[in-house]
């Protein structure tokens, strides 16, 4: 009796003893299995997945499949519309250190979710930090999804629950004590930053991007229109982080004085002058004063603190005032609640209360208006003890 004749795929047996496949795919090219198999029977069932696969639509080219995920990573990198320069070169960087050494060689098609397990487990044995390798797999997983969508794989292989959730570690808080101490033991033209980041809950990189134009004293509001990121070096004007990051902050009315201080003091002239420069009239960088906080950090006793845990501690205070989840998110800017949560919950929009509890924490500690203190000091110093 005669064998049934296969309808999809041939198999022929090699003079090694093994068996190799091949069929005629959707795009009337003949596609060879990538390998020989030991028996025929591993041959044939190997063509039903395929002819499957055809049937259901899932059938992925190989060939296209095969493109160095190397080259198709910073390919999606350099096409990803809207980046931040800061975030492309967070991309770039994390792309070419935790990525593309263990896994760029590889085709999309031969990076399982059993070699994006075992990626992750040797990044983490190696010491790399449990942030960077969650930031490593959100990438990964973003690059793969595309790839996904571009058919050249079928399903994502970062399968792996919460690899790319990173952990919060407990920030240092500082007191108001805390602030007005960091204030008066850094720099004098650097002092005015640890206050708006504390009072006003800014980001580093919205303090640079202030111009004279965006404060307004009368009304004791300011104008966060834009940030500046260091990258590669140089300062880099951009918007602000998200659409929420676009905002009026209400400071505290006590601040005030030493706002007046610093932009007669320190501040670049012209409507459009820079409220924070160097001393030699430049952007400060982050790496210099990473330097000159860290020294008044130690001289207060609080070396654990980050210059980003002002913020922190400026949203638990405008917290302890009974701002609403609503207000804190408005005024971190943040795009969600998610953050904000952090500090508090319930709803309302009073941005200038909050300011105005915060005057009252302050008066507290026993600071006082010193008047609009002159080039010798600013107004508020030694405010920390109330003298």
């Amino acid at each position: 009796m005669a064998k049934a004749k296969r309808r999809f795929g041939r198999v022929r047996k090699l003079p090694s003893g093994r068996y190799q496949a091949r069929y005629l795919g959707p795009d009337g090219l003949d596609h060879p299995a990538p390998s020989t198999f030991a028996t025929k029977t591993d041959a044939n069932v190997w063509l039903t997945e395929k002819e499957a696969e055809i049937r259901r639509g899932d059938w992925i080219d190989p060939e296209s499949g095969m493109v160095a995920l190397a080259d198709y990573g910073k390919a999606w990198i350099a096409e990803r519309p809207n980046l931040k320069p800061r975030t492309v070169a967070l991309y770039e960087t994390l792309f070419r250190i935790h990525v593309a050494p263990d896994l760029g060689s590889f085709g999309l098609l031969e990076i399982t979710p059993g070699r994006v397990r075992t990626w992750r487990k040797d990044r983490l044995d190696a010491g790399t930090g449990a942030v960077t390798v969650a930031k490593s797999y959100r990438l990964l997983s973003a690059i793969m999804n595309t790839a996904v969508r571009d058919g050249l794989i079928r399903r994502n292989p970062c399968q792996i629950t919460g690899a790319g959730h990173e952990p919060s570690p407990e920030r240092s808080t500082a007191s108001l004590t805390d602030v007005f101490a960091l204030a008066d033991a850094i720099q004098p033209r650097y002092r005015l930053l640890v206050l708006l980041a504390a009072f006003g809950t800014m980001r580093w990189g919205e303090l640079l991007g202030l111009r004279r134009s965006d404060i307004d004293l009368d009304g004791r509001i300011i104008q966060i229109s834009r940030s500046v990121q260091q990258i590669s070096g140089a300062p880099v004007v951009t918007s602000p982080k998200s659409w929420a990051g676009r905002r009026r902050v209400a400071v505290p009315e006590a601040i005030v004085p030493e706002m007046r201080w610093h932009l007669r003091v320190f501040a670049e002239p012209g409507p459009d002058g820079r409220v924070f420069l160097g001393p030699k009239g430049a952007t400060p960088s982050r790496t210099n004063f990473h330097r000159i906080w860290r020294r008044a950090t130690h001289e207060v006793g609080l070396p654990e603190l980050h210059f980003h845990d002002l913020r922190h501690s400026g949203a638990t205070l405008a917290a302890s005032t009974g701002a609403s989840l609503r207000e804190l998110m408005q005024r971190l800017g943040h795009s969600s609640a998610r953050a904000a949560l952090i500090y508090q919950h319930a709803t309302s929009d009073r941005d200038r209360a909050i300011a105005a509890g915060l005057d009252s924490l302050i008066a507290g500690i026993g600071a006082a208006d010193t008047g609009e203190g002159d080039d010798e000091g600013p107004p508020l110093v030694g405010a920390r003890s109330g003298t």
